[in-house]
Parts: structure tokens; C-alpha cells; sequence
């Protein structure tokens, strides 16, 4: 696709989906990615201007990142009309065709083309990506944008195939499961049902992740999971389902498991047949276990929380657990 974009007059507008505790995965490093190079950002959302404002002012040093700001009240129509994205423009003082829109809307994605703007959609709703074909590019999360795609600066923060992120902890007794993993895939997964850890899962986007699991009796392993609806399989549920990168040779049902998340590696995506599933499934393998053995990432494996006995079906935030062993 033609592009008119450059890092030194484009201009992006993120929604980001506010909420009262964390910004969404992804939100404040891309915010700081851009603003550290120099690239002009706006800020355009149907709220009233004064609840943007109260609102960012939450996030350190968000308000000074955005180059201008635009609320529903100052407009004479909000989303899908392009009204807002056309005035940030204007007060950016550049042309809509060099600028790129990130939405989590229907309304946004159709007022970001109505302005004559590139759009990136990150649909808040899961498994509706269908829905958003007119957006110039749909994406997973916003930890998963790059914008060397559309001539700004890439992200230097990706290392031998992952990505660093702030470290979780999940854990809980191991439990039988449907047998999945091992039955079907021919891989010995866990499954971590949404419901029983539904703050923790909420907070984390759907993908591939990557760390540490602690057996009680066995010891640490490396592991790679998958935390989403499984698109192959058509999960109904948000589900966690960790990978422990050990022949073990026998089942562990009831044995304390811990998890220490430290990295990403990719969205989690359909396959067009179970070959392709599984050979992706063992690539992620492959890539966490060369990961896990960087200093960045291997220094979790003596974290305390892997080897320090846990309260029954509890985690790191007081959310009850079980485990599902497949």
C-alpha cells in the first residue's frame, strides 16, 4: 500500500480503551516510543475534552505526550462522523493523508477513513476482527504495532524473537483436564480456565507469552502459553495454557504449579490446518527456550514466587485457581 507517511510528520491518534488501574498492555510503551522520537501525537475521543484530561492525568507523563487533544464536546459531531480526527489535524497543522489512527472501535475506524486517514484497528471486543475489514490493518493488541510498516521508527525493544514485559505470577494445583494437549496436539499443555483467574487474565492480552513454571516437588522448567480463546479450536472461553518445555513421563494432577510470565512472543492467531497449529506451537518452544536462557530472562528463574509454597488455589492478587492439566 502507498504510503505518504515519515516519522517527522505523521501524526497518530491512539484510543486507548481507559481504565481505572492499568492502561491497556502495550499503551505506555508506545506512547513513549513515539514521543522519544519526536513523532507528533494526538489524542481524539468522543468523551468531553475535561474527561480526557482527568482521565490521562492519571498516567504519568501521558498529557505531556500528546501534541493536541480533542473531546466530543468541541466538535459538532462525534464518531463515526470524521469531525474529531478532522480537527486534530487541523490543529496538528498537517495533511489527514499523513496521518495514521489507532482505534478500538467500529465508529473509530469509520471516522479515521471517512478523514482520508490511515487506520490500524485494535478491536476491544474479542474475536470480532471480521468486523473491522475497512481498517487499513487489524492487529491483536497494541503490543503487537509496528510502525517501521508505516515509515516511523521501529520499536528497539524486540529481542532474538521476544518481547520484555513486566513480569506476572499465576499459580495453583494442577488438576485434570479434557486432554487436549496431549491427545490431539501431542503436546502436554495445562489450562487455566478464565473464570478462576479473571482479574489476572483481564489484564493481559490474548497471545503467546513465555517464563518460568515451578513444580512443588520438582523443581523450575521453562515454559511457553498461550492466554486467549485458541481461534483453531473456537474456544468459548478465555483460557491460560501453559507449556512446560520438560518430558516429565508421567502426570503431575494435584502438584502446586507456579508461573512466572516474563515475555511475549506473538499474537495468537487461526491456522489453516492442526500440522500448522502444532509446528507453530513448537516454534514458539523453540524460540523460549533460546529466550529463557538470556540474562534478561533467566534471572526470574530464582525468583522466590517459583519455589515458595502457596496458599491452596491462590495467586499473586487473591484470585481463586485450578489448573487443568491436558
Amino acid at each position: 500500500m502507498p504510503l505518504e507517511l515519515s516519522y517527522s510528520n505523521a501524526t497518530l491518534w491512539c484510543v486507548f480503551g481507559w481504565c481505572n488501574i492499568k492502561p491497556l498492555p502495550g499503551a505506555n510503551r508506545l506512547i513513549k516510543h513515539l514521543r522519544s522520537n519526536g513523532v507528533p501525537t494526538a489524542l481524539a475521543s468522543n468523551s468531553p475534552r475535561s474527561n480526557i484530561e482527568a482521565k490521562i492525568c492519571c498516567h504519568q507523563g501521558w498529557k505531556e505526550s500528546f501534541s493536541a487533544i480533542v473531546g466530543g464536546d468541541e466538535v459538532e459531531k462525534g464518531k463515526p462522523s470524521p469531525d474529531i480526527f478532522s480537527e486534530a489535524a487541523k490543529r496538528m497543522n498537517t495533511a489527514p493523508s499523513n496521518c495514521l489512527v489507532i482505534e478500538d472501535s467500529l465508529p473509530g475506524v469509520t471516522a479515521g477513513k471517512a478523514a482520508g486517514m490511515y487506520v490500524i484497528a485494535v478491536p476491544s471486543v474479542p474475536k470480532k476482527t471480521a468486523e473491522f475489514s475497512t481498517a487499513d490493518e487489524v492487529i491483536n493488541s497494541l503490543l503487537d504495532v509496528r510502525p517501521e510498516n508505516w515509515g516511523l521508527p521501529p520499536f528497539n525493544d524486540w529481542i532474538e524473537g521476544t518481547l520484555p514485559i513486566e513480569p506476572w505470577f499465576i499459580g495453583g494445583p494442577v488438576i485434570k483436564g479434557f486432554g487436549r494437549g496431549s491427545k490431539v496436539l501431542g503436546i502436554p499443555t495445562a489450562n487455566l480456565p478464565a473464570e478462576n483467574f479473571s482479574d489476572v487474565v483481564s489484564e493481559h492480552t490474548s497471545g503467546v507469552y513465555f517464563g518460568w513454571a515451578g513444580l512443588s516437588t520438582r523443581g523450575v522448567y521453562k515454559m511457553v502459553m498461550s492466554i486467549g480463546w485458541n481461534p483453531y479450536f473456537d474456544n468459548t472461553e478465555k483460557t491460560v495454557e501453559p507449556w512446560l518445555l520438560h518430558d516429565f513421563g508421567e502426570d503431575f494432577y494435584d502438584e502446586e504449579l507456579r508461573l512466572a510470565i516474563v515475555g511475549y512472543i506473538r499474537p495468537e492467531a487461526n491456522f489453516p490446518s492442526l500440522e500448522s497449529l502444532i509446528e507453530r506451537i513448537h516454534e514458539d518452544g523453540r524460540i523460549a527456550e533460546k529466550a529463557l536462557d538470556l540474562p534478561m530472562y533467566a534471572k526470574y528463574k530464582d525468583s522466590p514466587y517459583l519455589r515458595n509454597p502457596l496458599q491452596q488455589g491462590s495467586t499473586t492478587d487473591g484470585s481463586q485457581a485450578e489448573l487443568n492439566s491436558k
